[in-house]
């Protein structure tokens, strides 16, 4: 079984998921931690947990949700996997930092590529791989269908979606990700997105205010 352990980093308070299983195995998702303090209280609660630490993926590329790339390859001497789409939003992402008033290092490129047809395995688990573009090109989810969960980065919120007014973004692209990739699931899936609280599947069909079978209202 799948434990998940959720942390609300840097500025823009982006969801960083801690994955693991019974085996000690763990894996991160959007390492978005952006200060000491925070790079401390990641590893403490692997260090506490007994958690060795196999994987870094990302949902997708802005920078918000890359901070903590460089911090994985100095400390865990790996680097993290995206979607060879999402190359564009890293280069140059410091100075697009810096707009906001926050400092950071250039973002190294993935070191390894992964799309829908690829499955993320740690431990005795595994996650398969959604293509969920809309928000961002190179956007993906993850699921878990034995745990029935999905991280769903910026593609789908509590009572909300993600933003399509940055670059590659598409609003029909996005609706069509949600319904005909994240609906389908069961409705009891819990729903970890990239920032905010989590929400279901069931109540996101029934209660969404972007969302009615496919189109805005």
């Amino acid at each position: 079984m799948i434990s998940i352990k959720t942390f609300a980093y840097n500025p823009f308070q982006t969801n960083t998921y801690i994955l693991s299983d019974e085996s000690g195995d763990a894996i991160v998702i959007d390492p978005a931690f952006a200060s000491p303090i925070e790079e401390g209280e990641f590893d403490d609660y692997l260090n506490k947990n007994n958690l060795k630490l196999v994987g870094a993926y990302n949902t997708h590329l802005h920078f918000d949700h890359c901070f903590g790339a460089a911090y994985i390859k100095k400390t865990y001497s790996f680097g993290y996997a995206a979607h060879p789409d999402g190359i564009q939003f890293i280069k140059g992402a410091a100075k697009q930092a810096s707009v906001y008033g926050v400092q950071i290092p250039e973002i190294e490129a993935p070191s390894i590529y992964i799309t829908e047809k690829d499955t993320i395995k740690f431990g005795n688990s595994e996650l398969r791989i959604l293509n969920t573009p809309g928000h961002a090109d190179g956007s993906l989810c993850f699921v878990s269908d034995s745990d029935r969960f999905v991280i769903t980065g910026d593609v789908l919120f509590r009572e909300s979606i993600g933003r399509t007014d940055l670059p590659t973004g598409n609003l029909d692209l996005l609706l069509e990700s949600i319904h005909n990739k994240l609906f389908v699931l069961d409705g009891n899936y819990k729903v970890y997105p990239g920032h905010g609280p989590g929400t279901t599947i069931a109540e996101e069909i029934a209660g969404n205010p972007f969302l009615k079978f496919g189109e805005i209202h």
